[in-house]
């Protein structure tokens, strides 16, 4: 599941221009992996803002964006030339949790035929049945088999039902936000009116304009609960002070996205938000919201430079991502390297632990917990620990860590490996960790994620951007930096002859993939994707493609070959 978002505030786009931006920022999240795609447009025309009676227009489609794209240009009733000086759009890639793929489970969900209340969402609300036989006995019909179609009505019903009307729409969505899962965004009929909330799941914020921008840290702002005889229960006024805005002039776009590689073409400031964090956009103003405070809350959100370029999530003329990337790997350690390793005297430094070194060196055990790829890292590279530091080493995967409860003890050390700093159950056993008392390291690929901001520390890989389902760089960067350079450039100029080896193996049903040691890791990496499993679910295989599965064998190959 992926979010994209697109709002400009004064800088005039036709339809087919804003289309164009949702649709490309769908694009550029396809590697996620989904099964259908929606957008949620502004349905009237231009003069219509004048009198605040715009209606909202949904476009779903099953199947590839593409798919979407076309059916937009089959819509009749949908005038692609009409120019917009103000226009929201949001738009969703779903991967199917509750109810098949179809149009109608597609997002963006709706409040009700009208429209007036629109949401995209990742993750998945647990308590979703109990809401909606709640909805349903309040006089609700659902048209959908999701999860996330109980937001919209909530939201609906709770809009409804208010007490009086000052309720502002940012009241309803923080008060619908505290039960829902990972990341959502809201979309409101009368005006422009967009709250991102996040909770568990990655969301940023890209803003660009031609203009001064008011401040680069966005103060957050939170609610009181009314126990405070200086308020009444309302957040602050609004002004240059909390807001983010063009200084000079009002003319400003915000993008919003799940992934930083739909916003790097447009934009390279951008805002992170954290757990429970909810944003609100409204007359080209962006401030920020909580509920209430907590302990270690950053007073504000920082305005941050993307280090990154388009270049780097570009295919290039690579068959697919994965094999640019298993490509990209030499420099990837060096990258890993540069300004660490010391040849010269043999020493490694790591600026970002060195801080905790003595606490590290008298800790009594490690701990290494990650998830799929990233937790093949940590198997390849304990037994190299072990070694090294004589302390026993656990290797843990997050779901299974947290289900068992596992004792956790302050003179720990547990180390979370994440590519993009966001897998949630490592965030979830990172907490229970912290809460334990243990101090935490990060090893992550993302500048600013949620890994890298919660720990006590870390390492950043600096691997560059990666597209590839699987994790080619952050899983075998331990292993390869321990490697010469020279012998990976050796086997990867056995490109072609690797490729006529895993095109013959992807033709066999099943395949037994065995190794020990150092090996051992390689034999789960290749195990991740099974043949015999693809052809047990026909609607699966038909995401995997020939020449990235045979690439991905390659990867177990080509390990497999260094001596």
């Amino acid at each position: 599941m992926c979010i994209f978002a697109y709002l400009n505030y004064h800088v005039p786009h036709t339809r087919r221009e804003i289309l164009e931006v949702l649709i490309k920022g769908l694009h550029r999240l396809e590697y996620r992996g989904y099964d259908s795609a929606g957008v949620g447009i502004d349905g009237g025309n231009s003069k219509e803002w004048e009198t605040n009676s715009k209606s909202i227009h949904l476009i779903k489609q099953t199947g590839k964006v593409k798919a979407l794209d076309e059916e937009i240009h089959r819509q009749q009733d949908v005038d692609l030339d009409v120019e917009f000086d103000v226009h929201l759009g949001i738009a969703h890639t779903r991967w199917a949790t509750h109810g098949a793929p179809s149009p109608v489970n597609s997002h963006p969900q709706r409040s009700d035929k009208n429209n007036e209340f629109i949401v995209i969402h990742n993750g998945i609300i647990t308590n979703y049945k109990d809401l909606k036989k709640f909805l349903e006995s309040k006089g609700y019909e659902f048209e959908s088999e999701t999860d996330t179609e109980t937001i919209a009505k909530l939201v609906k019903y709770m809009y409804d039902n208010r007490e009086n009307d000052a309720i502002t729409f940012t009241t309803l969505v923080e008060q619908v936000t505290q039960g829902s899962a990972k990341s959502a965004l809201f979309e409101h009929l009368m005006g422009i009116s967009l709250h991102p909330s996040r909770r568990g799941g990655p969301l940023l914020i890209g803003v660009r304009s031609d203009h001064k921008l008011s401040t680069d840290h966005i103060p957050i702002l939170y609610r009181s609960s009314g126990k405070d005889k200086k308020s009444c229960n309302t957040l602050p006024r609004m002004d240059e002070d909390t807001c983010l805005f063009p200084v000079d002039e009002k003319a400003v776009e915000y993008y919003f996205a799940s992934d930083a590689s739909a916003v790097i073409e447009h934009t390279n400031r951008v805002i992170f938000l954290e757990d429970d964090d909810i944003a609100a956009v409204r007359d080209g103003r962006l401030s920020i919201h909580r509920i209430k405070r907590t302990a270690g809350d950053h007073p504000a959100r920082a305005i941050q430079t993307l280090q990154m370029e388009l270049q780097q999530i570009m295919k290039g003329n690579f068959s697919s991502f994965m094999q640019k990337e298993i490509f990209e790997q030499p420099e990837s350690v060096v990258n890993t390297m540069r300004g660490r390793v010391n040849f010269e005297n043999n020493t490694v430094i790591l600026g970002g632990l060195k801080d905790h070194i003595k606490e590290i060196q008298r800790c009594r055990r490690l701990i290494m917990i990650a998830c799929g790829t990233s937790y093949h890292a940590g198997v390849a590279t304990r037994q190299v620990l072990e070694e090294l530091t004589e302390l026993p080493v656990m290797v843990e995967l997050a779901s299974d860590f947290l289900d068992r409860n596992t004792p956790v003890f302050r003179d720990d050390v547990c180390f979370f490996i994440s590519q993009s700093g966001e897998t949630a159950d490592s965030l979830l056993a990172l907490r229970y960790c912290k809460e334990r008392g243990a101090l935490t390291v990060g090893i992550t690929n993302t500048v600013g994620s949620s890994i890298s901001r919660e720990t006590d520390c870390g390492v950043h890989i600096n691997a560059g951007p990666e597209i590839g389902v699987a994790s080619t760089k952050v899983g075998l960067v331990f292993l390869f930096s321990c490697l010469s350079l020279d012998l990976i450039k050796e086997v990867l100029s056995l490109d072609e002859e690797i490729q006529k080896l895993a095109a013959e193996l992807y033709k066999q049903k099943s395949v037994l993939i065995m190794g020990r040691g150092y090996h051992y890791a390689t034999c789960l990496e290749g195990a991740l994707v099974r043949p015999h499993a693809l052809f047990s679910f026909p609607s699966y295989i038909s995401r995997w493609k020939p020449k990235p599965f045979t690439t991905f064998f390659k990867i177990s190959i080509l390990l497999s070959n260094i001596k």
